[in-house]
């Protein structure tokens, strides 16, 4: 019995895991970009002017606009 509470909480921890360790890959498939397209070299924590927009805007890429290349 003990074994089989330990199996329940382990799959139930897992399970939460694993649903947010999937959150951010699906911004990528919802606006059809890649994830180096907001993540400056795949960093999660670093955000390119993109990424910081979308971070700001509600998760929400409408109304913006790219910076223009020198």
């Amino acid at each position: 019995m003990k074994l089989l509470k330990l199996f329940v909480a382990a799959a139930l921890v897992s399970g939460i895991l694993l649903t947010v360790a999937n959150a951010k890959p699906d911004y990528a498939k919802k606006e059809n970009k890649k994830c180096v397209d907001c993540h400056e070299g795949g960093n999660p924590k670093k955000f390119t002017s993109m990424g910081q927009y979308y971070k700001d805007h509600n998760h929400s890429l409408e109304g913006y606009k790219a910076p223009e290349k020198k």
